[in-house]
């Protein structure tokens, strides 16, 4: 058996249930796999430097084969090694690195950054690879590299959101770029991220989003008379676990504050968000930063508790629920304050009807690419965690009971 059966075979029998079988098809993997010779051992020209250049060329086959499929490399980044580790991830990051190398053409700026946010690169003086990078021992290092070949060729297709290299159509609006609002908006974001009083944290969060609004309404109004205005565009936001779907009900939040519609794939580990280009970059550094606020508030919360600081699960989905829901609500009111306050400016005439036809069409782009999109509910089990939730992301109110339910539309 040549070294590319060998591999197939290999693949087909980690992705099975027979755990015996997958050994012995890594053990002859390990040996190189060739034919026997009279004296028992592999044909050379089978041996391990074959097999290894089978199984990167294996690698890198299958990753081309899902680009045009929807995915991206952040994307296969984050599902591999959410499903099988560190290691295996930076393992992929080798790989993304020799597919870009074997890319044709040109490459949009946005997939090189997403390489270089991986550190996929590749590395000319390191002769021993990424096994050797690792300390991994051959055994480890092929098990490693047959399970990432089984988890790309098991992927199912996923929405395409930007043009893959070497595509063409069905684009969506090309990535945000910098802006002196966005950097003020970090640095805001940074503030709320490093005070240890809530009232801070909440009135450094408010003025961002309220600097957001006016940025994204003075944007839709340059677009509505521009040559060649935008279209709505896409991102992906990991939702792993713990508290998958609590993280998914703040993406979910932060999106609908931003005018952006957002479905969650619990499946994949991550949430699409549509909209257009400025309200993508604000829902990306918003969720990102109340992330950060809600772990620790729900940390400082543990503290304060009645009984101490016992961990349960019940209390913390439910505090974070809790804190996503009333986050939502004051992004929601900074955003309705701003439209009214620019509106009076620009004219209801003038500025109504953009913001419609922009609702329209991220809708529209949201029934293309989920057509079977469904609503689920998360369940919130704890009236304790609700109340602390809330009180994390608004001092000044208190919620009461806690809801036995909490919808989360767009859930597939």
């Amino acid at each position: 058996m040549d070294a590319d059966a060998l591999i197939t075979a290999a693949v087909a029998a980690v992705r099975g249930s027979d755990v015996r079988d997958a050994e012995r098809k890594l053990d002859l993997l390990v040996v190189g796999g060739g034919p026997a010779r009279s004296d028992g051992g592999p044909d050379a020209a089978d041996g391990p430097a074959t097999v290894d250049a089978a199984l990167r060329g294996r690698l890198v086959a299958a990753l081309a084969r899902l680009w045009p499929r929807g995915w991206q490399p952040t994307d296969v980044a984050r599902i591999v090694t959410r499903r099988l580790g560190a290691r295996p991830g930076r393992l992929l990051a080798d790989a993304l690195a020799a597919d870009r190398a074997a890319q044709p053409g040109p490459v949009p700026q946005w997939w090189d950054d997403q390489l270089t946010s991986l550190d996929a690169r590749l590395r000319g003086d390191d002769d021993a690879g990424w096994a050797g990078r690792e300390g991994a021992d051959r055994i480890t290092a092929l098990r490693d590299g047959v399970e990432v070949l089984a988890l790309l060729t098991g992927l199912p297709p996923v929405a395409v959101l930007r043009p893959p290299p070497g595509g063409s159509g069905g684009a969506t609006g090309s990535g945000p770029s910098g802006s002196r609002v966005l950097d003020r908006v970090r640095a805001l974001l940074a503030k709320a991220e490093s005070t240890t009083f809530p009232a801070e944290a909440e009135a450094f969060t408010g003025k961002a989003q309220e600097l957001i609004a006016r940025h994204s309404l003075e944007q839709a109004l340059v677009e509505a008379t521009a040559a060649h205005p935008d279209r709505p565009g896409g991102i992906r936001v990991g939702t792993d676990a713990p508290y998958a779907g609590a993280k998914a009900l703040l993406v979910q939040e932060v999106a609908t504050a931003n005018r952006c519609e957002s479905v969650w794939s619990d499946d994949l580990g991550f949430a699409t968000v549509l909209g257009f280009p400025a309200d993508l970059a604000a829902v990306e550094l918003l969720h990102t930063s109340l992330l950060v606020q809600a772990t620790a508030a729900m940390l400082r919360g543990r503290r304060e508790r009645r009984g101490g600081g016992r961990r349960t699960r019940a209390y913390d989905e439910a505090f974070l629920h809790a804190f996503a829901q009333r986050i939502g609500e004051r992004l929601r009111a900074a955003t309705e304050e701003a439209s009214r306050q620019a509106t009076a400016v620009a004219g209801p005439d003038r500025l109504l009807p953009v913001l419609a036809a922009r609702s329209d069409a991220v809708r529209e782009r949201m029934d293309t690419l989920f057509p079977g999109v469904t609503r689920a509910r998360l369940n919130v089990r704890d009236a304790e965690g609700w109340q602390s939730g809330t009180a994390a992301a608004d001092r000044a109110s208190l919620a009461g009971d806690a809801p036995a339910n909490r919808p989360l539309p767009g859930r597939r």
